[in-house]
């Protein structure tokens, strides 16, 4: 994760942190002691075991829960690990941390759960219990080599949940923009899609299938050495879809920081917690660089764009 003075490729633009920068980074991190309120905490990086900092966050304060909590599978997270168990067990362990977040919500606050097909049922199970179901996003992760013995592995699900039936959902924030194959024409005008220099495209309501996003890799420049890193488009659809400028988003297990800082590219605050010390710092590092350039690949002009359609921008 630090960097050793190897260079890299040329078209590498994974974010690294050197020894002094994690020392400058390390100085920005919060840690929580005592209940707290928003003011003290807001636009702050929580260097501090989740399960600890929970219990001193302000109540009522979350507009946006984002959870991307380990999965069901055995996995190591830089100073950290996860080891696969039961399903009744994760479920068990799931539910124990679970229920202290929902004192910080507001009543109209959406909630975002991430996980696969091994955690998913569980999540469930869980949040039926104590908020209202919504949808099942699931999304394309077509990263990997496949399986010889099984199917291979590239879809996640995303679980859409609410406090009660007053929340925020910004479907025009949120719509996809898609190149059109056949074009149909009444009278020789377009009929629901336009003309332009770059092609044709069709805006699109936005479904529970996302197969428009890329999973961070080396020549992406939001790309960290953190292993499960989602794509700030992911994170950018939910945070326009489900929160208005100025709100207020928590993620209590923020890895390399994309929620914070796609948070912050799109006006919103946020609240971030993170146990690894490196990635906290690289987070911080990334918040730094979101002032510099806050674009978001894949979203341009105010919508997201079909993943390799927009000629001008990667996607």
């Amino acid at each position: 994760m630090l960097k050793l003075n190897k260079p890299k490729a040329p078209r590498n633009r994974t974010i690294e942190l050197t020894i002094n920068e994690k020392e400058f980074y390390k100085k920005q991190l919060c840690l929580l002691s005592s209940k707290t309120t928003v003011d003290k905490i807001i636009n702050q990086i929580i260097n501090q075991n989740s399960f600890i900092a929970m219990d001193y966050l302000p109540e009522n304060s979350v507009d946006l829960l984002f959870l991307d909590p380990p999965y069901n599978l055995s996995k190591t997270f830089n100073s950290n690990s996860f080891k696969e168990c039961s399903t009744n067990e994760y479920i068990e362990w799931f539910e124990s941390w679970f229920v202290k977040l929902l004192k910080v919500l507001k009543s109209t606050a959406s909630v975002y759960i991430c996980g696969d097909w091994r955690s998913s049922a569980a999540i469930f199970f869980v949040a039926e219990k104590y908020l209202k179901m919504r949808n099942r996003i699931t999304w394309e992760r077509e990263k990997g080599r496949g399986a010889k013995a099984n199917w291979k592995n590239c879809s996640e699900d995303i679980w859409f949940c609410t406090v009660s039936d007053k929340y925020t959902f910004n479907v025009d924030d949120v719509k996809m923009k898609r190149k059109v194959i056949a074009p149909y024409k009444i009278e020789g005008k377009p009929k629901d899609w336009q003309e332009s220099e770059e092609g044709n495209y069709r805006l699109t309501h936005p479904s529970n299938l996302w197969t428009d996003l890329s999973v961070p890799y080396w020549s992406m420049p939001e790309n960290t050495d953190h292993p499960t890193q989602k794509p700030e488009k992911l994170l950018a659809k939910i945070i326009l879809a489900s929160s208005n400028p100025n709100d207020l988003v928590l993620d209590p297990f923020l890895g390399s920081g994309t929620t914070a800082v796609v948070a912050k590219k799109l006006g919103r605050n946020f609240i971030g917690i993170e146990l690894d010390e490196t990635y906290s710092c690289l987070a911080q590092k990334r918040l730094e660089l979101a002032e510099i350039n806050n674009s978001i690949q894949g979203y341009k002009d105010g919508v997201f764009w079909e993943r390799n359609t927009f000629s001008k921008q990667k996607t």
